[in-house]
């Protein structure tokens, strides 16, 4: 009876593909695969997998960019039960050196233009673009018929975004993401009929784990982009080809400020997904006055859940367009104190979880993963208040919080403050050292390509601040840059600004 019972991965494919085997599952480029052929090139992707002298539970990374290979290779390695690692294909150098080794990747998916950027000594093999390469071998492979997973075998180890340290390596089951994938295809609504675009990296567990395999389970015609280009979205919204799309904020700004987000005819699109990183509510505004129609959904979450934790869907935006919204429906939250006694509604603490979605700690790492799963729950470091309705909202991360003159001040607060000035495209706040206040609020600030943008002066924002917060909220400080330093999810890394002008 072994394997009877068993939910993987993999087997979100296979289950679509004997569902609807001829319906289109994915279009890349000038590539489109049914759900039965995409099923058996996986199969044949493990058979050449395993062919590399992998065994069960030997770890593989993928470091590479967005394609129907990359996908290919994910769930290849779910079927051949081995361990995939994904890299974020911007790492170079010891960056790229410390995920490859501490994982203990035996062997490396890389795109060509990528692969010698590997450290010295790591076998690699090319996904694709290459006479060799994984998808050019599948007509030449049998379909595995090898020992598959378990669900509770480890699919992927997830590595977190590493704002504040050396990246940890989330161990995700089969049994987890697959919770997951329930989790997302709930509370987002997800169709078969709808249409989606999957543009941001396929490395980052938001993409791939909240909408690219949820998606394929019930059954969706899919198309992978390389990256999030304008352009080609609106193209493909104006030609039906798609409906419903996921960015971060950083995204759906730069979408919002295209020449042809004002032009072109969007109304196709009824499926709007922003998360990974904090929506500033001016924006959001910004953004549902020019598609009225639209149906935003802010998810929220962290590697360690799958990503995804929290959904605010679009009904419940107004009146609380800062709230990320209710728990999933595999995801148990409560917001605690320090003592990890559970606060009253409307009393800001730290947000802890319990979930079969959770990972199982962090790889070869006991002490981190001791601190994190304490007393039964899962402390995700960030700071949030519940309101009565069961909805939370996210203060910040612990770790961001501005102690300025023995008060704590949010940076969220700060920011969508500054983001009501037309003149800010971006903006990020941190406390930096002060002999007086101890950590002095300070504005890190993009100019908008604007007049107002242009003309902007630090004592114009500061002024714009204090009419709209208590005056010890307001920045001290504004420091005007060309860009703010993110991560592969959109993330602004505050570390990096922390440590670029703490030192001045």
């Amino acid at each position: 009876m072994t394997g009877v019972r068993d939910n993987t991965v993999d087997g979100v494919l296979r289950r679509s593909a004997r569902r609807t085997p001829r319906r289109t599952a994915l279009h890349y480029g000038e590539r489109s695969w049914t759900y039965e052929e995409l099923d058996d090139a996986v199969s044949r992707a493990a058979t050449v997998l395993r062919a590399q002298g992998l065994a069960s539970g030997d770890r593989v990374g993928a470091y590479a960019h967005n394609s129907d290979a990359y996908l290919i290779g994910f769930l290849a390695c779910a079927r051949a039960g081995l361990v995939h690692v994904p890299v974020n294909q911007n790492l170079t150098g010891d960056d790229l050196a410390y995920i490859v080794r501490q994982s203990g990747s035996s062997l490396v998916l890389a795109d060509p233009d990528l692969a010698g950027r590997l450290p010295e000594g790591v076998p690699s093999l090319a996904l694709r673009d290459a006479e060799d390469s994984l998808l050019a071998r599948l007509a030449g492979a049998a379909v595995y018929e090898g020992e598959g997973p378990g669900a509770e075998d480890v699919a992927q180890l997830l590595y977190t975004s590493g704002t504040t340290a050396l990246p940890k390596g989330a161990i995700m089951t089969h049994r987890a993401l697959v919770h997951e994938y329930v989790s997302a295809i709930t509370a987002l609504d997800l169709k078969a009929a709808d249409r989606p675009v999957h543009s941001l990296p396929l490395y980052h567990s938001a993409q791939m784990h909240v909408f690219l395999l949820p998606y394929l389970a019930v059954g969706a015609e899919n198309t992978i982009l390389d990256a999030p280009d304008p352009e080609r979205i609106f193209e493909l919204v104006e030609a039906g080809r798609a409906d419903s799309l996921f960015a971060p904020p950083t995204v759906w700004i730069g979408l919002s400020r295209h020449p042809g987000f004002a032009t072109r005819d969007l109304g196709a699109l009824r499926k709007a997904y922003y998360g990974a990183s904090i929506m500033p509510v001016p924006v959001l505004e910004r953004l549902r006055s020019r598609l009225p129609g639209l149906g935003f959904y802010n998810c929220f979450g962290q590697s360690e859940i799958g990503p995804l934790a929290t959904v605010l869907g679009p009904d419940e935006h107004e009146g609380r367009m800062d709230s990320c919204g209710r728990p999933v429906l595999f995801v148990e939250a409560r917001v605690v104190d320090e003592d990890g006694q559970e606060v009253p509604d409307g009393t800001q603490g730290e947000v802890v979880y319990r979930s079969p979605q959770l990972c199982e700690g962090y790889w070869d790492k006991p002490e981190e993963t001791a601190e994190a799963f304490r007393d039964g729950w899962f402390h995700s470091g960030d700071l949030a208040v519940r309101d009565a309705e069961g909805c939370f909202t996210v203060v910040d991360r612990v770790k961001d919080v501005i102690n300025s003159g023995g008060v704590l001040v949010a940076s969220r607060q700060v920011e969508d403050a500054l983001y009501e000035h037309e003149g800010v495209a971006e903006a990020a706040v941190i406390g930096l050292p002060d002999e007086r206040w101890i950590e002095a609020v300070t504005a890190v600030v993009v100019r908008a390509d604007t007049s107002a943008g242009k003309g902007l002066t630090e004592p114009d924002l500061i002024a714009h601040a204090r009419d709209r917060l208590a005056h010890f909220k307001a920045p001290k400080r504004v420091l005007f840059v060309d860009g703010l330093p993110r991560n592969a999810s959109g993330k602004i890394l505050k570390r990096e600004l922390r440590d670029r002008f703490g030192e001045e």
